[in-house]
């Protein structure tokens, strides 16, 4: 037996959480209370970085007139992005693809500024400080999906645009807009499979073996 496995029971909570977790968009007005929110943050903060550069910034939007400007930004961006969808613009102007104004809480999840001193792991791939901010925002969603809130990312906006608003050091750069509020409910499959704009792909067609489109792995059943 392996001493470092946890119960099943605790096993079954962790992929219950992954795979119930959802993009939301529709919430309840009700505030988050404090405490939550801290231990949400909490659990971002404990999210994996390359070389431990912890390069997430978080900033808390609480007043409202500027939480309608970031507003602004997203929807001017939504219709330039409706645009350059040609055929499929009606389709995509007809979802719901935020919830800024309607949310709890709405957090800005940012790059810090002075990244390029931090070399370990980012000399060959500097935008692994993205990818360490991508893994807090996951943290952060699981976490706030286990505590029955809903939480959504916005990435429609200019982010000049919103870094200047938001008074981003030179170099820091915004991330994701993210909404966290109460919801009635949580969709049974991802809103966008639900509404038909994409479905979920198969792992097979994901998933190979010693180089890039070798399928041995999925032929011989391995891949389930």
């Amino acid at each position: 037996m392996n001493p470092s496995r946890y119960s099943d029971s605790e096993i079954d909570t962790v992929y219950r959480v992954i795979r119930e977790r959802r993009d939301m968009r529709h919430f309840r007005p009700d505030p988050i209370d404090s405490a939550l929110l801290e231990r949400l943050l909490q659990a971002a903060h404990l999210a994996p970085s390359v070389g431990f550069m912890q390069p997430w910034r978080f900033i808390r939007i609480t007043d409202r007139s500027l939480r309608a400007r970031v507003h602004a930004l997203v929807d001017a961006e939504r219709r330039r992005t409706a645009l350059a969808l040609g055929e499929r613009q009606d389709e995509f102007m007809r979802l719901k693809v935020e919830g800024i104004l309607d949310c709890g809480e709405v957090l800005v999840a940012a790059l810090m500024d002075g990244r390029e001193r931090h070399v370990f792991g980012r000399r060959t791939m500097p935008d692994m400080d993205l990818a360490s901010v991508a893994c807090a925002i996951q943290n952060l969603w699981l976490a706030a999906r286990a505590e029955g809130i809903g939480m959504g990312w916005v990435s429609l906006f200019d982010p000049q645009a919103l870094g200047q608003l938001l008074r981003l050091p030179p170099g820091a750069r915004p991330v994701a807009v993210l909404c966290l509020g109460q919801v009635d409910s949580f969709h049974e499959k991802p809103m966008l499979e639900q509404e038909g704009w994409a479905s979920r792909q198969s792992l097979n067609e994901m998933l190979f073996e010693n180089g890039w489109g070798d399928e041995k792995l999925q032929d011989s059943g391995a891949a389930g």
